[in-house]
């Protein structure tokens, strides 16, 4: 058998956490609201897929009103 060889070199960046943060928030401040919309949209799914097994017909509307 020949060995494996690698066609892709593996890259790897190091970056501080807290540059990670803020890249993260310049690159969805710069995203479309729609674009937005639609990860979250993808999360919720995601996660409420994960949590029962699958996506709810309808989700409680839950509001919740503090005085600041």
């Amino acid at each position: 058998m020949e060995p494996k060889i690698r066609k892709m070199a593996m890259v790897v960046n190091r970056v501080k956490m807290d540059d990670e943060d803020s890249l993260d928030v310049v690159f969805w401040l710069n995203q479309p609201a729609l674009e937005r919309i639609k990860a979250v949209t993808s999360l919720r799914k995601s996660y409420f897929t994960w949590l029962n097994g699958s996506f709810p017909d309808k989700i409680i509307k839950v509001v919740n009103r503090r005085k600041l």
